[in-house]
């Protein structure tokens, strides 16, 4: 019979392990000749502090005696335990690592647990801000919180108003802008900040109004806990045509998509992207 795990309490326990190992970390950190140590399973150049950073969460699950495939953006899928199938933890240890290692203080752990290898399959979450000391996590049917209170999106409908996110952070700039530039034309607030599982967070708590990628860059590993707080936010995330977003939980896995904090600003920005 397969074993009932809290998994909230056990992803707050990776947090503080994270905060602990990376801690002594960060001051060399925030030097620029910091070395890459190779390229990790999603594509992008590892740090020190990555490494370390998976560590600290892998330690502290299989210290619980937790079974689990481990889906992580530096070393790729993993197994641990006797009945690896049973867990699946989709896992970005420094969201963020660039802001991090540039001393800009906005980067986060990213835990995202599920009963199968696919985004709609994920049932608890957590996205920990390392640098403000926020923490955000939410249950399948159970709501979004953050430092455990429940959090509600902004119910901004005016684009002329609203704080909007777009990541534009990629080579085909040139492509993507046609389908944003009526967007940007009305919208006064474009924001990117550079760790987009908080970006994410951000929308459902209210900070900001919407978030945007379709660079067709970004990883299931930045996107799956946030995804699922967005969602017991009360918050939408779609595909840039307006249908679900499904993805598999894969390090390799590319997503585009836009998040919204109601569905009325929601229908405006799918709208203004279509005329794009």
């Amino acid at each position: 019979m397969k074993k009932e795990i809290s998994w909230l309490p056990i992803l707050i326990q990776c947090r503080d392990n994270v905060k602990r190992r990376i801690t002594p970390l960060l001051k060399t950190a925030k030097k620029q000749q910091q070395p890459n140590l190779g390229i990790g399973a999603g594509g992008d150049p590892i740090k020190q502090i990555d490494i370390e950073a998976e560590k600290a969460i892998v330690e502290t699950l299989v210290r619980q005696g937790i079974s689990f495939t481990l889906i992580s953006e530096e070393s790729g899928i993993k197994e641990y335990g006797g009945k690896p199938d049973e867990n699946y933890v989709t896992v970005d240890p420094i969201d963020g690592t660039t802001n991090l290692t540039r001393g800009i203080p906005f980067y986060a752990t990213s835990i995202a647990v599920s009963t199968k290898l696919e985004l709609n399959a994920v049932h608890t979450a957590l996205v920990a801000d390392l640098s403000h000391g926020t923490t955000y996590t939410a249950k399948k049917g159970g709501g979004a919180y953050r430092d455990g209170k429940k959090m509600v999106p902004s119910k901004q409908t005016s684009l002329e108003e609203a704080v909007i996110g777009i990541d534009l952070n990629t080579y085909k700039a040139r492509e993507i802008a046609s389908c944003l530039t009526s967007l940007i034309e009305k919208t006064k607030h474009i924001r990117h900040l550079g760790a987009n599982a908080l970006e994410l967070c951000y929308v459902a708590d209210g900070t900001t109004d919407a978030f945007i990628d379709i660079r067709g860059k970004l990883r299931t590993t930045d996107t799956a806990a946030a995804w699922l707080i967005i969602r017991e936010a009360g918050a939408l995330i779609t595909t840039p045509n307006g249908k679900p977003l499904e993805a598999k939980l894969d390090p390799k896995e590319r997503l585009t998509f836009v998040a919204s904090a109601n569905l009325q600003i929601h229908e405006k920005i799918l709208s203004l992207m279509k005329e794009g």
